[in-house]
């Protein structure tokens, strides 16, 4: 449960997610818990995960272990989370099973990624999108999306002005979700270190 999104805007980038974590009807917000800034840094790229708790440290340890991941495209995303899934399932101890009739086995998360070449969302069964101007993910999603449908022409507002907007609405709306909320911004074909 959260609200998590990305804007691609001006070439740039932003990324932004609430600090809530839920546990069935218990909350557990910022002033809490000493971890809760939901988006982390590997493989010069912003992730976010949203589902399950564990998968943050999950995914953060398999891609530590992995070097040799490129998130620089929407066939290199894919190929980079199929090649984690058989870790995940090996040494993660990952439950590959959802509904009976999917085609293929679940990593069981959903992510949004933003980079230097761009933002891009993951699901569970691999697939891979790329977004031209902005998503979210998690329980205040739907808000989120119509905030910055909204507001995304607006010629006096940012792609991280964006962002904000897309969580603080998230965050108003979703009663799993709450502020404050983290924030990266970055150019897009340009590092950010």
């Amino acid at each position: 449960m959260t609200t998590v999104v990305v804007v691609r805007k001006n070439n740039q980038v932003a990324i932004a997610a609430d600090s809530q974590s839920t546990f069935g009807d218990t909350a557990l917000g910022a002033g809490f818990d000493a971890q809760w800034n939901k988006i982390f840094k590997s493989h010069g790229s912003y992730f976010s995960i949203s589902g399950s708790a564990a998968h943050d440290l999950v995914i953060q340890a398999a891609l530590k272990k992995s070097k040799t991941l490129d998130f620089s495209s929407r066939v290199a995303i894919f190929e980079s989370f199929r090649k984690l899934h058989p870790k995940l399932k090996e040494e993660f101890f990952l439950k590959p099973d959802e509904e009976e009739d999917d085609p293929y086995e679940s990593s069981q998360l959903t992510a949004l990624i933003a980079n230097k070449h761009g933002i891009f969302g993951v699901y569970s069964l691999r697939e891979v999108y790329e977004y031209a101007r902005f998503w979210a993910i998690g329980s205040g999603h739907d808000y989120a999306l119509g905030a910055m449908q909204a507001v995304y022409d607006r010629d006096d507002l940012s792609a991280l002005d964006i962002a904000r907007i897309g969580v603080e609405v998230g965050c108003t709306f979703d009663i799993s979700s709450s502020l404050p909320m983290t924030e990266y911004l970055l150019d897009l074909g340009q590092d950010d270190d």
